[in-house]
């Protein structure tokens, strides 16, 4: 196995000069730059990580921290976007698990146990301590809907509120005037801004916002049934409905046809999330898209960019949305 040195004599150069090469030094010319990774490259000489993240003080690692399970649709899209941005950019993942319900436990002390450069964090709301001490320590994050930013953290989000609206109004437009929503756990930032679009699209048509119309649920399959079977037991029950995720959309349909009734021809249905789900299921769902995939990608480059850069502003982004019509939505029924 070739060495630094065995590097160094193959090139003409000098071990440090080497070791500058390899921990991105700027006062190396390009011209000895290149002929250190033709030397590297004739050799397959592998760098020793470990002592390479000495010199840098970094470990080449970024952390997720995710406790929404895995089995989520939404997760599973997230996590592909970032290992997409992870394959070319010399960082490895770990995922870090949590013990918040023990008051002895610091989120923080494992992050730096793990040695990682960066987290990105999904599933958690501002509320929890462990996750608010990340801005105060200064570890390079990227919140994913979750409205926490700092010196080195910042935040990528879908435009929830706009996206709800859009799909009031396109049942609106279809001829449906009780129209009800079945938000997510309200309290987090993503669910309050998702039932203020419902209220404001709700507005913009000149339908009274009511709360029989209204159940929450905590965006699963289940979550959505047992919502649309407290919907459907209204004397005037919804024509449409507009669900905070793919998920309860799907248990929601599943609990209107046990009643007998059906999508679209009796009951409208919209989903949130386009997953990959949204396009196989029988009929087609109507959904918002929120560029899941997208949002995985840029997770990580922004985050790369704050552990590469000291000096890097952290961003606060969102995402545009758009509404993607298949065959759960119809004209309300005479």
């Amino acid at each position: 196995m070739a060495s630094i040195h065995d590097v160094a004599k193959e090139a003409g150069v000098s071990v440090a000069t080497v070791s500058k090469v390899l921990n991105d030094y700027p006062d190396v010319s390009d011209k000895t730059r290149k002929k250190v990774n033709i030397a590297i490259e004739l050799l397959k000489y592998q760098p020793n990580v470990v002592a390479r993240g000495l010199v840098k003080r970094r470990s080449w690692t970024v952390g997720v921290l995710l406790t929404v399970p895995f089995t989520n649709p939404f997760v599973s899209e997230l996590l592909e976007g970032i290992k997409t941005a992870l394959e070319n950019s010399g960082y490895d993942l770990v995922r870090l698990s949590t013990r918040f319900d023990d008051p002895s436990y610091s989120f923080i002390k494992h992050c730096r146990s793990r040695n990682v450069d960066g987290v990105v964090v999904f599933g958690e709301g501002r509320e929890n301590k462990s996750i608010q001490e990340l801005i105060h320590a200064e570890i390079p994050t990227m919140f994913v809907d979750t409205d926490l930013f700092g010196k080195r953290a910042g935040y990528i989000t879908t435009d929830n509120a706009n996206a709800i609206g859009m799909s009031v109004k396109h049942l609106y437009e279809l001829g449906h005037r009780r129209i009800a929503y079945i938000s997510g756990t309200l309290g987090s930032a993503v669910a309050n801004l998702r039932l203020d679009g419902y209220k404001e699209g709700l507005r913009l048509c000149d339908i009274p916002y009511s709360t029989i119309y209204l159940e929450e649920c905590d965006y699963s399959f289940d979550g959505g049934g047992k919502a649309a079977r407290r919907l459907l037991a209204l004397k005037d029950h919804p024509t449409g409905i507009v669900c905070a995720s793919d998920m309860s959309a799907f248990g929601a349909i599943q609990e209107i046809e046990r009643h007998g009734l059906r999508v679209p021809e009796d009951i409208s249905v919209i989903g949130f999330d386009n997953t990959y789900y949204a396009q196989v299921f029988k009929p087609g769902l109507t959904t918002i898209n929120q560029n899941i995939y997208s949002i995985g990608i840029k997770s990580i480059e922004y985050l790369i960019a704050m552990v590469e850069n000291p000096d890097y502003t952290p961003p606060v982004v969102t995402e545009p949305s758009n509404l993607v019509i298949r065959h759960t939505t119809a004209p309300v029924p005479e």
